[in-house]
C-alpha cells in the first residue's frame, strides 16, 4: 500500500476525530460493475480510543441518507449526530469503552468519493460518469479503511436499513474479521415495493430541469426541487400510520379553515415540505441516484447460488437481528429470513422483534427496549471477547 496521509481534525473535549484518507493508489478496488477505481477518498469519524490489543473496534454502517457523523454535533446541520441516542459516553455503544468508527459510503457526498467529486482523468465532476456501485463495493472500501487503521478483527459491526445490508455483507464476505454482527431493520434483498419507491424518487430528480442530465454542478445548478420531492416520498416510508396520526392527525397548519388551494393546509404537508427543503442543503442528487440503486441491486443470496444460508456457512460471528413491529419498509418477515438462513448453518444468532408504532425510523429513535436488548447482547459478546466489564 502506498504511503497515506490522513487529513485530521481533533475535538479534545468531545474525544472525537474527523479524518479523510486516500486509499487504493497502487491496488485499485475492483467494483462489481467491472471498473477498477483508484485514489478513493474516504471520510470517516472515530469516537473513543482503540485499546492496545485493537480488540474494541466497533464499525457502524450508516443508512441511505446518513453519514459518518454518528454522534456529537453534526458539523453541517448543527443537530445531534444521527445515532446520538445510542452512541456516546455511558450509552449503549459506550465510547468510553469502545472505539467507534463510521465512514461515509462510496458514492456518498460527505467526503467519500462519489459523483459530485472531481474525476482526476477529466478534471470535471464525475456526474453520471461515476461507475455504478453496490453494497459489496461500499463494504470493500470500508475493509480497506479498517486495514489502514491496522485492525484485524472488528469487535462488532452494526447498522440499520442500508447500514444493516452492509453489516450482512461484512458478515458474509469478511466473516473472520467480525466477532459480532447486529443487522437492524433490514433485509437480505431489496423488495420490489422498495425498488418501486426508489424509482419514484429517482424520476422526480431526473425530471427536474436543473438536473441537466446529471451535469448540474458543471452548469452551476442544483435539482433541489426534484431531490426534495424524492426525500418527501421516501420519508413517508420511514414512518408508520399510527405515528403520523399521533403527530399530525388532520390538524391544519397555522390556519382555522381549509384554503381550497394548494398551499400546505395540513400540518403533515408542511412537515414533509420541511423535510424536503432541509435535505437538499446537505445531500447531493446524483449520490441519491447511485445509493438508492445500490440498495435495489442488493441480494446477498445471488452470490451463493440463490441460497442465503450459504452466505453464512461456517461463520463464527455472533449475530443479533432486530426488527420493529410497525416497520412496513423492512418488515419482520425479511429479518426472519436472515435468522432462518443463519439457523440453517447452525450460526450463533439471536432475534428480537421490538414492539413499536414508530415505523422504520424506530431504530433511530428513543426505544428503551431496543437499547436494553442490544446492551445485553453487546455486554455478552464483550465478555466472550475478553473486554473489560462496564
Amino acid at each position: 500500500m502506498a504511503e497515506i496521509h490522513d487529513k485530521k481534525t481533533f475535538d479534545k473535549e468531545a474525544n472525537t476525530h474527523g479524518f479523510q484518507v486516500s486509499l487504493a493508489h497502487d491496488e485499485p478496488v475492483r467494483l462489481d460493475c467491472g471498473v477498477d477505481l483508484r485514489d478513493i477518498n474516504v471520510a470517516y469519524q472515530t469516537y473513543g480510543r482503540l485499546n492496545a490489543e485493537k480488540s474494541n473496534a466497533v464499525l457502524i454502517c450508516h443508512a441511505l441518507t446518513g453519514d459518518h457523523f454518528v454522534t456529537d454535533t453534526h458539523p453541517v446541520t448543527g443537530k445531534p449526530g444521527w445515532w446520538s441516542k445510542l452512541v456516546g459516553p455511558g450509552k449503549t455503544i459506550d465510547t468510553n469503552r469502545f472505539y467507534v468508527i463510521c465512514s461515509n459510503i462510496l458514492g456518498g457526498c460527505m467526503g467519500t468519493t462519489g459523483p459530485k467529486d472531481i474525476n482526476l482523468e477529466t478534471g470535471r465532476p464525475w456526474g453520471l460518469d461515476f461507475p455504478g456501485v453496490t453494497i459489496a463495493d461500499m463494504v470493500s472500501v470500508q475493509a480497506r479503511l479498517i486495514d489502514h487503521l491496522g485492525i484485524d478483527q472488528l469487535f462488532a459491526t452494526l447498522g440499520g436499513s442500508m447500514g444493516g445490508m452492509q453489516v450482512l455483507e461484512w458478515a458474509a464476505k469478511f466473516s473472520e474479521r467480525v466477532f459480532a454482527a447486529v443487522p437492524i431493520a433490514t433485509a437480505a434483498r431489496h423488495s420490489s415495493q422498495n425498488i418501486a419507491f426508489h424509482e419514484v424518487g429517482r424520476q422526480a430528480i431526473v425530471a427536474d430541469p436543473d438536473w441537466c442530465g446529471g451535469n448540474y454542478i458543471s452548469q452551476d445548478k442544483r435539482p433541489h426541487r426534484g431531490l426534495a420531492v424524492a426525500r418527501m416520498a421516501a420519508h413517508i416510508t420511514y414512518l408508520s400510520q399510527p405515528a403520523l396520526h399521533r403527530k399530525f392527525g388532520r390538524k391544519l397548519q397555522e390556519r382555522d379553515a381549509i384554503s381550497y388551494g394548494f398551499d400546505a393546509d395540513f400540518q403533515v404537508e408542511s412537515y414533509l415540505r420541511h423535510q424536503g427543503i432541509t435535505f437538499v442543503d446537505r445531500f447531493d442528487a446524483n449520490s441519491y441516484l447511485y445509493t438508492t440503486r445500490a440498495m435495489d441491486y442488493f441480494d446477498l443470496s445471488s452470490d451463493y447460488n440463490g441460497v442465503l444460508a450459504n452466505a453464512f456457512k461456517g461463520t463464527k460471528t455472533r449475530f443479533c437481528v432486530f426488527s420493529f413491529t410497525s416497520d412496513w419498509l423492512f418488515p419482520t418477515e425479511g429479518n426472519r429470513e436472515i435468522v432462518h438462513a443463519l439457523n440453517a448453518v447452525a450460526a450463533n444468532v439471536s432475534f428480537v422483534e421490538i414492539e413499536s408504532d414508530k415505523g422504520h425510523d424506530a431504530f433511530l429513535l428513543d426505544e428503551p427496549e431496543f437499547f436494553r436488548v442490544l446492551s445485553g447482547f453487546i455486554d455478552g459478546a464483550a465478555e466472550l471477547r475478553g473486554l473489560p466489564r462496564r
